[in-house]
């Protein structure tokens, strides 16, 4: 097996052809690497100049787009932000907005040539968002997916972190596949084992550890409660500073912007109407999702992103 095996099975299901789908790699003037999928043109079985580029939400990887692209048919990027899949972790931690932006930008750039619309799901929308701010000639259009900078990450959003803040290796992908259905994570066991396959690696001594660095850092967080102590107090004075910042960023963004809020995501209603006070030219689209909306509704969000694509 490989991180194409599921692409056939999701492509018959969708009744759709398989587009070609590699994987790409940019090198960072700093060593790191950013890596990305790009999907083809199914009919002519070739790599045409990508329209949409995705970015997934932290704890993901570029693979929470298959369904959703493979349903919309057209050119496409999914890049795996730094900390995630197959791109080079950052040693300062700093998963936030702006500092993912500027590491992706550069490989956004080399790899499309025009003007993209991007989506992004989670932490990946807030990336969009900085990357729209500080780099308008790479974004036409942004589609941002159940998050706004001012959701409360002790709310909802506090339970992803508790599911990563569990032991750093395990026996089998079976026990991962076990925790995520415990924590109402994945849908069913089926959707639940491709994504832990995509999102895990073996090491050489036999055990399964997930490939993103927050399963890491959250580990390091509960086994340490002094460490966690004034990781929380310093994590409070840096959410007032990127809440404020992630609203600018919004809000300089020359793109047009669309929100789309999951019924049971992670956007309250209260945060929607601040969404609306202060972006009050943006579409707001609600779905009967949680979430995940990319994988729960992966078509309905599909359709959505080739309407503005095909404006």
């Amino acid at each position: 097996m490989d991180e194409f095996t599921f692409l056939a099975a999701q492509s018959t299901e969708l009744g759709v052809d398989a587009p070609p789908v590699r994987r790409l790699t940019h090198t960072l003037q700093d060593g790191r690497t950013v890596s990305a999928l790009q999907y083809g043109d199914a009919a002519t079985g070739t790599f045409a100049a990508p329209v949409v580029t995705f970015l997934h939400g932290a704890g993901l990887n570029a693979h929470t787009w298959d369904t959703t692209v493979l349903a919309l048919g057209l050119p496409a990027l999914a890049l795996d932000l730094p900390g995630h899949g197959d791109s080079s972790w950052r040693e300062d931690a700093a998963y936030v907005g702006p500092a993912l932006a500027a590491d992706i930008a550069p490989a956004i750039a080399a790899w499309t040539d025009r003007p993209q619309l991007v989506v992004g799901q989670s932490l990946g929308g807030l990336t969009a968002a900085s990357l729209a701010h500080a780099h308008p000639e790479l974004v036409r259009e942004l589609v941002v997916v159940d998050i706004t900078p001012g959701i409360d990450p002790n709310g909802d959003a506090s339970s992803i972190a508790a599911f990563f803040a569990g032991p750093t290796d395990w026996a089998s992908r079976d026990e991962l596949v076990d925790r995520a259905l415990a924590f109402g994570l994945g849908g069913s066991r089926e959707a639940a084992t491709r994504g832990v396959f995509l999102n895990s690696r073996v090491r050489e001594d036999g055990r399964v550890e997930w490939k993103h660095h927050f399963a890491h850092l959250a580990n390091r967080l509960a086994a340490d409660p002094s460490a966690a102590a004034e990781s929380q107090a310093q994590q409070r004075a840096l959410r007032g500073a990127l809440s404020a910042t992630g609203w600018d960023d919004l809000a300089a963004a020359a793109a047009p912007i669309t929100l789309v809020r999951g019924e049971r995501g992670f956007v309250t209603e209260t945060d929607a109407e601040e969404f609306r006070r202060r972006l009050p030219e943006a579409t707001i689209v609600v779905v009967p999702s949680g979430h995940n909306v990319q994988e729960e509704l992966p078509v309905p969000l599909a359709a959505l992103i080739g309407d503005l694509a095909r404006d």
